[in-house]
Parts: structure tokens; C-alpha cells; sequence
């Protein structure tokens, strides 16, 4: 009986590992009853987006819906920010990436790819009017001209196609957004921005301002990533999308949308071969020291950031704290209001409206000043408060002793309010200091590439390398705040000392 009850076991435990190796996903998704897939919604038209009534629409949708509906489920749209869906599929969050990912040879070594769904080119877009860009080979700048600033989606085939074949050629501005880059081209904020067809031409009526620079060039193709080991699910997916394909479906959802165009007919052609017979992709390990140098140079860009910003939020929130403490009565209130305002709201917020936003009222500044700018504006209301607490702490008899002595009251403060309140303020401003520095890491939004922006931008071209990346970011944070925290702590005892 009890070798009769281990074989029934062993059997059982070969069957459940058979079919977790097999059809593991693919039978969760019909026990669930719906096909979870990936995608982000913020990337716009006409992949995924909302339309009237706050609907989900777009051709992605509807393919998604005709997948799913294959498959015997329904279709569950799963939110998640574009450049990290795949790390989303890896934590078993979503069953399939589906929104507009280009396959590469790197992306098929990490998941596993159906056959394309959509072939796509890539578009350079460039303001209209005098002196405009109209062909790629204006974007090459002459001896002694500074270079054109072209902007692309991060993590994006365009980026890829930039970086191989006008890396040294044209200043890379990354965004996380395709209308951002759009809207920047428009505002003269940068030259070019390079979109694939189907974003350049559903965009071509709200952004009248651009124009097509050049024939599109690279085609590549849109496909579906699902786990590697997920076999089961890729070819009942191959299958729906060959019969969408031979069937006329996917041919009525491009036309709908304005996509349909004489390369989609070679989809069922490369439905036949798929995928690519492609060498391997070279081994990260051989690129790490070059991959810790780009690195090594975000950092640098994230200490600059810091150190330019965090002098200038002390300032702005000492004069704050200095005007509602002992400003007249009509200045406290507004300083109260832009103190609760600024940490109220979040900094990315802020940065958006300083970079996109400002310029619709001719004040337009660059990236990295907007940073600066930006950094500083938001902690010098975290800065006002500390202050506030420094001199609330500072005796009053201190005031009323210097007044007494002939002093006018900015002299006391000088001379004797604020030497103190500095002292008292050192670990709090410390603490907000270390935080700055891995604040910088919300700028790469507005195309400054700090630290945590190229850990994005290498980790999204070099998937496999996401460990070590990490551990080298990690370090270089590390290496960044702890000698401040050792000189912060070497001049509280200074200070303590002197006081003693």
C-alpha cells in the first residue's frame, strides 16, 4: 500500500511539474478566465489609450480582445509604465507584454517572442518653417556647430537606431513619453524627435507644427513577449494571430486606425520563419567596465545636480523661514501658502510644469537648469521649515537681549539668531541633503540623464545585466551620501565643542 500510495505521488508531482513546464501560464489564464496583458496607457495613441466616455481603446486593445477571445477568456488590461512591463512579466503580474514592443535579439534571449503583429518604420519628425531639418542628413552638425538635439522614447527601437548610427552626431535627449518629445520639438526645446510611423501619423493633425524629415527607415516588428519557458501559451497565441491575420481581422483594426500600408502583407511571409535566425547577443559581461563608466558619468551629472541645487533651496528657505518669523504681517501669509503648496504637490509635478508647461507662457528653460531649478524650489520648502524649527529653538531672550543692546533686528539676526539656528539645523538638513541626491533620479522625466536615468536606459538595452547594474548603482549612491553623513556628523561635534 505505501509503495502503491508513493508511486500515485510521484506520478502526480510528474504531472504537476509537466505542466507547469508545458501549459503552466496558458492553463492559469483559462482557470482564471482572463489573459492579463501588459501594457501603458500614458504612451497615448493609437496603441492604448482613452477614448470617449473614459473607454479603452486602441489597436491594441481590440487585438488584445481578439486574442483573448481565442483563447475561450476575456481580455484584462494590466497598467504598468512602458519600460517595465517585461520586469512585470517576470514577477507573473501580466501574462503577455502587448504595447508596441520592437523585437530585438537581446529581448528574445530574456522572453520569448510570436510572430510579429505589426512591421514598423521609423520617422524623423522636425519643426516647419525657415531653416527647419528636412533630411537626416541635416541633423549632422558641421565643424564648430553645436550639435541637433533629437528626442526619442526610452528604451525604444528609435533610441537603439540613434544610438548605432548618430551616437556621436546628435545630442540624445531620452523621454517617457512619445507626445512630450512632440511637444518639446514644437516648443524648440530640441530640434527632432524620431517616432515610429504609426505614432507620427495618428499625431500628425494635433501637432501641425512638425513635418516629416527623410523617408522612414529601419523597419522592425511589433511583437508579443511572453515567459521563456512558455511555450504552450506562445504557439496557441502564434495561432490566433496567424488565423486574425488570414482572416482579415487585424487588416480591419489597422485600417481603422489610418495603420494599414504596404508593408503588412509580409507579415504572413514572416509568420512562416519566425523567429530570425540571429547570432546570439554578445556577452554583458565583456561590456561591464563600460557599462560601470556610463554609470560612473550619471553619477558625476547626479552630484552636480545636487550641489547646485541644495545651496540654493537652503537659501530660498532660510529668507522664507527668516520672513514668516520677523517679516511683516502681509508677507507671512503668502510664504505660509508657498511652504504647504510645494509640499503638498509632488516634484514631478513641479518639473513637468517648469519644463512643459512654462514654455506655453515664453519662459523656456533647459533641461538641466529646469532641474536645478526644480530641485531647489521643492526642498527650499522642506528647508523653511527647518529653519522655522532653528529659530523657534534659539531662546527668546537671545532676540531680546540683542535688541537691547542697540542692535536692529536683521543685525541680530545676523550676527546672532541664525549662527544658532544653522547649528540646530545641521542633521535635519543633512538628512534632506542625502535625500536630494536620490531625488535627482525623478529629472530623467525631463530628459536630464542622472544616475537612476541610465540605470534605465542600460538596464532597457542590456536585460540580462540587471543584477550587476543594480549592484553598481547601489554602490555609487552609497559612495555619494555616506562621506556626507561622516562630515555632517564631523561638524555637529565641531559645533558642539564650540558651544561647550
Amino acid at each position: 500500500m505505501k509503495a502503491l500510495v508513493g508511486c500515485v505521488m510521484l506520478t502526480g508531482w510528474a504531472q504537476l511539474l509537466a505542466a507547469q513546464e508545458g501549459v503552466g501560464v496558458l492553463g492559469t489564464i483559462r482557470e482564471r478566465g482572463a489573459l492579463r496583458w501588459g501594457g501603458d496607457e500614458s504612451g497615448g495613441a493609437p496603441y492604448v489609450f482613452r477614448g470617449p466616455e473614459d473607454k479603452l481603446t486602441g489597436f491594441e486593445v481590440e487585438i488584445a480582445e481578439i486574442l483573448a477571445a481565442k483563447l475561450g477568456v476575456k481580455s484584462q488590461f494590466v497598467q504598468g509604465q512602458w519600460d517595465k512591463l517585461p520586469q512585470l512579466l517576470d514577477r507573473g503580474e501580466i501574462d503577455i507584454v502587448l504595447n508596441g514592443y520592437e523585437w530585438t535579439p537581446e529581448r528574445e534571449s530574456q522572453w520569448a517572442s510570436t510572430i510579429p503583429y505589426y512591421v514598423y518604420r521609423l520617422q524623423l519628425l522636425t519643426r516647419r518653417g525657415p531653416g527647419s531639418i528636412l533630411s537626416w542628413e541635416d541633423l549632422r552638425a558641421g565643424p564648430g556647430v553645436a550639435k541637433k538635439r533629437v528626442g526619442v522614447l526610452s528604451g525604444s527601437a528609435a533610441e537603439k537606431y540613434m544610438q548605432s548610427q548618430l551616437r556621436d552626431a546628435v545630442d540624445l535627449k531620452l523621454y517617457d513619453g512619445v507626445t512630450n518629445a512632440m511637444i518639446s520639438v514644437t516648443q524648440g526645446q530640441i530640434d527632432a524627435t524620431l517616432q515610429d510611423v504609426p505614432i507620427a501619423t495618428h499625431y500628425a493633425s494635433e501637432f501641425p507644427e512638425l513635418q516629416p524629415a527623410g523617408e522612414p527607415v529601419a523597419p522592425g516588428y511589433y511583437v508579443i513577449f511572453v515567459g521563456l519557458k512558455e511555450k504552450a501559451l506562445r504557439e496557441a497565441l502564434d495561432k490566433a494571430l496567424l488565423e486574425a491575420l488570414k482572416d482579415g481581422s487585424l487588416e480591419r483594426i489597422y485600417e481603422k486606425y489610418g495603420m494599414w500600408n504596404a508593408d503588412q502583407p509580409a507579415l504572413l511571409e514572416l509568420a512562416a520563419s519566425w523567429p530570425p535566425e540571429t547570432a546570439a547577443p554578445p556577452s554583458a559581461r565583456a561590456k561591464l567596465p563600460a557599462l560601470g563608466g556610463q554609470l560612473a558619468g550619471a553619477a558625476v551629472m547626479t552630484i552636480v545636480l545636487s550641489c547646485l541645487s541644495m545651496p540654493l533651496a537652503i537659501l530660498i528657505g532660510l529668507m522664507v523661514a527668516t520672513g514668516r518669523l520677523y517679516g511683516p504681517r502681509w508677507v507671512r501669509g503668502p510664504l505660509g501658502a508657498y511652504v504647504e503648496f510645494l509640499r503638498g504637490t509632488p516634484l514631478l509635478l513641479q518639473l513637468y510644469v517648469i519644463y512643459y508647461v512654462l514654455p506655453y507662457a515664453g519662459i523656456l528653460i533647459p533641461a538641466f537648469w529646469a532641474a536645478v531649478l526644480g530641485l531647489a524650489i521643492n526642498y527650499s520648502a522642506y528647508e523653511a521649515e527647518n529653519y522655522r524649527a532653528g529659530f523657534l529653538a534659539v531662546p527668546r531672550g537671545q532676540m531680546e537681549a540683542a535688541l537691547s543692546l542697540g542692535m536692529s533686528t536683521w543685525t541680530a539676526l545676523r550676527r546672532v539668531i541664525i549662527p544658532q539656528a544653522v547649528r540646530i539645523v545641521i542633521p535635519p538638513v543633512t538628512n534632506d541633503f542625502i535625500a536630494l541626491f536620490k531625488d535627482t533620479s525623478v529629472c530623467s522625466v525631463i530628459t536630464v540623464m542622472e544616475l537612476t536615468g541610465m540605470y534605465n536606459r542600460l538596464y532597457n538595452n542590456n536585460p540580462q545585466r540587471v543584477l550587476e547594474l543594480g549592484i553598481l548603482t547601489s554602490i555609487l549612491y552609497l559612495l555619494m551620501s555616506y562621506p556626507l553623513s561622516l562630515f555632517a556628523r564631523r561638524l555637529e561635534g565641531k559645533f558642539k565643542r564650540v558651544v561647550a
